[in-house]
């Protein structure tokens, strides 16, 4: 199988080297944000051959003010009408949840052209930038190219030197440290996974209250608590609320200081987690609930008069980075010898492992605890709905040593396709006598 993973390189530049970068990155963020407003006027459109027809000669002219190199106009193209591919997507889902009742919220990410504001631009291999030898790389200005050297993760230099296929990298300045970096694409072969090779199977129900709990088929669980990950937050929640509040320039510029500091702080933690999971667990299959638009299913609207406990736990819920979480996991699995697939979130958290009944009311007042009705079966919810999610990874399992295919993301386009498969899931039983 080939697995893509992302080397960042520092790169060694002069002043004078750093001011032909800043150059570039300047003129390539500006001419996004023309490329954008064009898009805009031409009634919003996604067509990438639209774009680069309407602004391919303005970002080449070299008496311009872009000066663009003709692989950076295209790619302008191309990333604007990503962007613009992206805002439709977002608007149709939010007109679904609309029409379902989930949201009445209005999506309003078209109402104005998109705006690029970071400096951070995309090269091509080969065209673009290239290796040179003895640890260095040609990359692309307005004014020619720059040879530069490079430090980075010794594992990712050795790919380089080994000739590792390379992919797009994007060239990226950090602020803080007045430094370029490129963040480079490298494509790496692994043998490809066999079911003999991974026996062990663990569900992970991803939360707030418990950033994650996972348990495997021996009955094993592993809680990560979030307290302590909240109270962070909501500090840097305090402090957003009292700089917005005071308006000044000085205060938005230190808002916006925070809201990295914020962003760089959650991705840390998330690869932590990851981290841990694949160290208690190694070599297992790792499931996940396939949680694609929970928040349309699960925020609700907005209540003015709601008291602040609600108003806390609303922002709580618009912060959980549960997809950030499960990124992580999926990309690091397959270096550590593991998988991640993805199943069902359906009743996860209602559904008895023991007996199989399924209702709400196996949640008293939705709480921690899970009561089952019939059988009594009881336990914490967020572990009962990873033992769930652990009978439900070892189905997908059990089909692709069937079948020789693996499913590592179920398929929810055809209902009835799903409600077979979640008629397959009320089938599974779990002996909590052989826990240990």
């Amino acid at each position: 199988m080939k697995l893509t993973i992302s080397a960042k390189l520092k790169l060694r530049h002069t002043p004078e080297q750093k001011t032909a970068l800043d150059a570039v990155t300047l003129a390539y963020r500006d001419a996004l944000n023309f490329a954008s407003e064009t898009a805009f006027k031409l009634e919003k459109t996604s067509s990438a051959p639209k774009i680069h027809k309407a602004v391919y000669e303005t970002l080449r002219d070299q008496e311009g003010p872009f000066r663009l190199g003709s692989q950076l106009a295209c790619t302008v193209s191309r990333q604007v009408a990503a962007s613009y591919k992206t805002q439709w997507t977002k608007l149709k889902q939010n007109i679904s949840a609309r029409q379902k009742g989930f949201t009445k919220r209005r999506y309003k990410g078209l109402d104005i052209a998109p705006k690029f504001v970071s400096r951070t631009l995309e090269y091509q291999y080969g065209r673009d930038y290239s290796w040179k030898k003895n640890g260095k790389v040609s990359v692309g200005t307005l004014a020619g190219r720059l040879v530069l050297e490079f430090d980075g993760y010794q594992k990712h230099l050795d790919l380089i030197q080994a000739g590792a296929e390379t992919g797009a990298a994007k060239l990226y300045y950090q602020k803080s440290k007045k430094q370029y970096y490129l963040i480079v694409a490298l494509n790496i072969e692994l043998p490809d996974p066999q079911p003999t090779d991974h026996q062990k199977v663990v569900g992970v129900d991803v939360g707030q209250r418990y950033h994650f709990v996972a348990t495997n088929l021996n009955g094993q669980s592993l809680f990560e608590k979030g307290a302590a990950i909240r109270h962070r937050k909501d500090q840097f929640s305090r402090v957003r609320r009292s700089l917005q509040r005071k308006g000044t320039r000085s205060a938005t510029r230190r808002l916006v200081a925070l809201s990295g500091r914020e962003r760089r702080f959650v991705a840390d933690r998330n690869h932590v987690l990851s981290k841990t999971l694949l160290t208690r667990f190694p070599g297992s299959i790792f499931g996940l609930e396939d949680l694609t638009n929970i928040r349309d299913r699960t925020e609700g609207r907005s209540n003015p008069q709601s008291s602040l406990r609600a108003r806390r736990s609303r922002r709580r819920r618009s912060q959980w980075s549960f997809a950030e979480l499960q990124a992580n996991l999926a990309y690091k699995a397959p270096l550590h010898g593991s998988l991640a697939v993805q199943v069902d979130a359906d009743y996860t958290s209602q559904a008895c492992p023991r007996c199989g009944h399924m209702s709400k009311g196996n949640r008293p007042n939705a709480g921690l605890m899970f009561v089952c009705e019939v059988c009594g079966h009881a336990g914490h919810s967020d572990r009962v709905a990873s033992v769930n999610i652990a009978l439900r990874t070892l189905l997908v399992r059990q089909d692709w040593m069937s079948t020789g295919a693996l499913s590592m993301r179920p398929d929810v386009s055809d209902v009835e396709v799903k409600a077979a498969r979640l008629s397959r899931y009320a089938e599974l039983r779990w002996n909590p006598d052989t826990n240990p």
